[in-house]
């Protein structure tokens, strides 16, 4: 088996070297993205992974030093966390009253491959990897219906080597645009945070927030790329005023100011509650269609499902989120196995001697504070 893939790597380096190698087709699958959405997904071979992931490399170390601090998606050192936290305390903090949150519609299905490639051209002069990378976007996607559809935009989702492409097209795209041109025609400060193709824009005054929220898919645009309507919105969000009415989302979390014991504006984190309902809806499926089989077949794997949950979500100042799911996942467990069968099958007590057997816990804060960038 060794020998095999030691063989296998030779002969695609030869190919490579030979100029001699091609992509294969791209495999479509589709996943569920909510309760009646599908995400697009596209699986390239093991052969195409391999070259993938070896240019993704070379591609972010290029691309690294000129990456704005405020890029937080796919980068090495930076994590969803660390964005969460720096928006959390930059509003916090900072003297910011109006949000911009918007998200791309359809991001990696959409990217224009011209203004990609001519992106890439400003700092890699290696035609042989320019093509390289070029085979990969045009590569033809085979669907789940059998049929080979050739791609005219976008970079598929689930590619090893599609986030570095989608960081670069968002740095010139979106990035430094905000940094070198919206903001030196502003009147007061203003920040973006970014992961990925979501992104927070917050500002000090509200002409400013206005003028950014109307020239923005104008902006977008010029780049093939379109707004989703629905989750892009201009909101006052100000210490002054603290309601929850006055919230927006990022990254699955929700962010409102209220105030604390003492009558100071404070600004707090939860789990959205789009992300609390779907979670509600799969914890009671799951338990609800594996409740008749053997609970050492399927309690370790809901065990492992609540432990990440709690990994991402188990942030300060979300244990009221996490203590919901927690009571709901342990009551709708206790319903579920006592109508297993005509008779109760467990009581409080030994169904709690059960949980601990498994190893199954409340849910609660996992993570500490970080530091982060200003802004």
């Amino acid at each position: 088996m060794v020998v095999l893939v030691v063989e296998n790597i030779n002969k695609l380096s030869q190919q490579l070297k030979a100029k001699q190698y091609r992509t294969d087709h791209v495999k479509r699958i589709f996943i569920p993205k909510g309760k009646d959405k599908l995400r697009p997904l596209g699986l390239p071979t093991v052969k195409d992974k391999l070259v993938q992931q070896c240019a993704s490399q070379i591609l972010q170390s290029i691309w690294e030093a000129d990456f704005l601090p405020n890029s937080y998606g796919y980068r090495p050192n930076k994590s969803a966390h660390q964005a969460i936290y720096s928006l959390n305390l930059n509003l916090q903090y900072k003297n910011y009253h109006y949000i911009v949150e918007a998200v791309i519609k359809g991001f990696f299905n959409e990217l224009d491959h011209k203004w990609l490639m001519d992106m890439l051209k400003l700092r890699v002069d290696d035609q042989a990897f320019l093509n390289l990378i070029n085979q990969w976007l045009k590569a033809k996607v085979k669907m789940p219906e059998g049929e080979c559809v050739k791609s005219k935009s976008g970079s598929p989702q689930g590619g090893v080597i599609s986030p570095v492409l989608a960081n670069i097209y968002l740095h010139y795209a979106l990035d430094l645009w905000f940094e070198k041109v919206v903001k030196p025609k502003i009147k007061g400060k203003a920040m973006l945070i970014r992961y990925a193709d979501d992104f927070v824009c917050a500002f000090e005054m509200e002409e400013d927030a206005a003028r950014f929220y109307q020239s923005l898919p104008e902006r977008l645009r010029k780049f093939g790329l379109e707004l989703a309507k629905e989750k892009t919105n201009l909101i006052k969000f100000s210490a002054y005023f603290p309601s929850r009415k006055h919230r927006f989302e990022f990254l699955g979390f929700a962010f409102n100011w209220c105030k604390d014991k003492k009558g100071k504006p404070r600004l707090r984190r939860r789990t959205s509650t789009k992300k609390m309902r779907a979670s509600f809806e799969k914890y009671y499926d799951f338990i609800k269609t594996s409740r008749s089989r053997r609970l050492n077949c399927w309690l370790p794997e809901m065990r492992r499902k609540l432990i990440g949950f709690q990994n991402y979500f188990g942030l300060p100042d979300n244990s009221r989120s996490l203590s919901t799911l927690s009571n709901f996942v342990i009551h709708s467990l206790f319903k579920w196995l006592n109508r297993r069968s005509g008779r109760k099958s467990y009581n409080w007590q030994n169904y709690m001697k059960m949980l601990e057997y498994f190893k199954i816990k409340p849910m609660r804060v996992s993570k500490k504070y970080i530091v982060v960038d200003w802004y």
